[in-house]
């Protein structure tokens, strides 16, 4: 009794944040593969959405999210919507493996090297939660940065200014034809530069706010209560919710600049720069032009803040190993 107890009592909040130790590794990955992909499909209409504003130079860029929206659905109907995801869902497997592992590695790690530092226990979660968002960003830009390049510009087909292309493989040998191997990397070092803070600020933050929430509501690792699965949903969607809303509008600016320097290709003579691109932009809407499809990727950071944390957290649950399942 007394040894069920004292398991009852270190995993009272366990669940609410699991480590890597504590995982199936295949299962982990096998059932992310299939729930994110799943989430990827109800998500990607406001990627194309808010991508197709991002580049257009004419009218498109003038108009709503939703007037954008049906715009596509009128002139190329639902397959309009969803240009780019199959090469996306595929191709994300492999780096999405690479992101989870180093996110989980070094989150486990940075816990257990600051367990003694003296500070807050909300401010601890956030540093491992951030240091582990910006370690797992950075080594994942070598894998998405070339991806991102292909869907972005499949999403942005028949658009003036960019080059037609109507498979993944045209894709990379247009690029590869134009400007070699590099080309795959236009935006890589701004994608680095900007995201991998965005992504600790993003973990830190969730990590953090999740952590403040559970205490508000009288949640500790020493109560024998434990949260219910409805409580742990409503937690944890509300703490993503916030990051990804907050991370969508100090992040817009970049995302913006990224897209139109990954996709476009009449800037004139030479390969197209950061400066090249800003100045154009700045051009053709001043600084507004910067916030371009700030309402679908708002919308399309807020719900998969959302969505992605239950998502993952529900995952993680799902790959406990038995022996390591908190009683209760």
């Amino acid at each position: 009794m007394e040894a069920k107890a004292a398991t009852t009592t270190e995993f009272a909040l366990a669940d609410t944040d699991i480590n890597w130790d504590r995982l199936d590794k295949t299962k982990f990955h096998v059932i992310g593969a299939v729930l994110f992909t799943a989430q990827s499909a109800l998500l990607h209409p406001t990627a194309v959405v808010k991508t197709r504003m991002q580049v257009a130079g004419s009218g498109l860029s003038q108009m709503s999210g939703t007037s954008v929206f049906t715009h596509i659905l009128k002139n190329d109907g639902i397959p309009g919507l969803f240009r780019g995801f199959g090469t996306s869902a595929i191709g994300s497997m492999p780096g999405r493996v690479l992101a989870l592992t180093s996110l989980e590695m070094s989150k486990d790690y940075m816990l257990k090297y600051t367990e003694g530092f003296d500070m807050p226990e909300a401010s601890r979660i956030g540093l491992a939660n951030g240091v582990a968002g910006m370690f797992s960003n950075l080594v994942s830009c070598v894998y998405f940065v070339p991806l991102d390049v292909i869907c972005q510009r499949l999403m942005a087909q028949g658009i003036p200014g960019t080059t037609y292309c109507g498979r993944p493989f045209d894709v990379v040998r247009n690029v590869m034809k134009a400007e070699g191997f590099r080309g795959l990397y236009r935006g890589f070092g701004l994608t680095a530069v900007t995201q991998s803070p965005a992504s600790a600020l993003w973990w830190g933050s969730y990590g953090a706010a999740q952590h403040i929430i559970w205490r508000s509501l009288g949640y500790r690792d020493g109560r024998e209560k434990k949260p219910s699965h409805t409580e742990m949903v409503i937690v944890q969607a509300t703490a993503g919710m916030a990051a990804g809303a907050c991370s969508s509008v100090i992040t817009t600016p970049i995302d913006t600049l990224k897209t139109r320097l990954q996709v476009m290709d009449d800037y004139g003579g030479g390969r197209p720069s950061v400066l090249k691109t800003t100045k154009t932009l700045l051009k053709e809407d001043g600084w507004w032009g910067f916030y371009r499809g700030f309402g679908p990727r708002f919308l399309n950071m807020s719900l998969y803040g959302t969505t992605m944390i239950v998502t993952y957290e529900l995952i993680k649950r799902l790959s406990i190993q038995p022996s390591l399942r908190s009683f209760g």
